[in-house]
């Protein structure tokens, strides 16, 4: 049996304050909580040195199992310290800091043969924002890019609903999604975007090689800015005369758009 250490005052201190977005890019981590959210993380870690520190509630047999892949980063809590800690009014007892990944931006020659980059033009829910994460990785996106009034992708919702993927895909934030888009288009790639007043998407039999896929706000759609950038405007049709809803969710509307533009 291990004798797992109590975390120490310091490194509380700091885990505490990162709740806050500013603090998370500060000192380049994250935090999240619950057992199954913490266990996919590990799973896909590119690299253990990604991992800051794993936090378990004094007496969780869990601790014991981890300790021993990942010594010196395995700390208990007392209650106290998790409630301080947990954003949920029933603490799970499992919490993990991880680091963030490189936030370079993406650069064509990353790529071979056809591509598909992701961009959120100012997505606001950060469970659509883990959401879409999570969907480009499974159609095989080459990177997700993220405008300003983007939910950040490190918010604790989002990670959780990226469900593991936070790594799995580069992802960046930008100052201006317009310059962005124009600096890969400069290099071969189109700018699809979705929109209500666009052409059924139904209605293109093929796609360019090279693309980037926009998906708007969720109440305003895609900015015009970044319309007027677009070589085309696509549009999910409803079915029936008239919609019963007034319009699908960003990330559903994200994966039936991957679907047919992933090559």
């Amino acid at each position: 049996m291990h004798d797992v250490p109590p975390v120490s005052k310091a490194k509380l201190k700091l885990y505490g304050k990162l709740h806050q977005k500013k603090y998370r890019d500060s000192e380049g981590l994250f935090f999240t909580e619950g057992f199954r959210t913490v266990s996919e993380l590990l799973e896909a870690l590119p690299e253990p040195g990604l991992l800051d520190a794993l936090l378990f509630r004094e007496g969780e047999q869990a601790a014991e199992g981890f300790y021993g892949n990942y010594p010196g980063r395995v700390f208990t809590l007392t209650e106290k310290e998790c409630a301080r800690l947990s954003q949920t009014a029933t603490p799970s007892g499992i919490f993990g800091v991880f680091r963030q990944q490189s936030a370079l931006p993406f650069e064509p020659e990353q790529a071979d043969g056809s591509s598909l980059i992701v961009a959120l033009d100012d997505v606001q829910d950060p469970g659509n924002a883990g959401t879409i994460l999570r969907t480009a990785a499974w159609f095989g996106a080459d990177a997700m890019i993220c405008s300003a009034g983007t939910a950040d992708r490190y918010n604790a919702k989002a990670v959780r609903s990226s469900a593991g993927s936070i790594y799995a895909l580069p992802h960046y934030g930008v100052d201006s999604l317009e310059t962005e888009l124009l600096r890969l288009a400069g290099q071969g790639y189109a700018v699809i975007a979705s929109s209500l007043a666009g052409q059924d998407f139904r209605e293109f039999t093929s796609w360019p090689e090279k693309q980037v896929l926009v998906i708007g706000n969720e109440a305003n759609g895609v900015s015009r800015p970044v319309q007027a950038l677009a070589r085309r405007l696509v549009r999910i049709p409803h079915i029936g005369p008239k919609p019963r809803v007034e319009s699908l969710n960003a990330s559903v509307s994200a994966a039936i758009l991957m679907e047919r533009l992933a090559l």
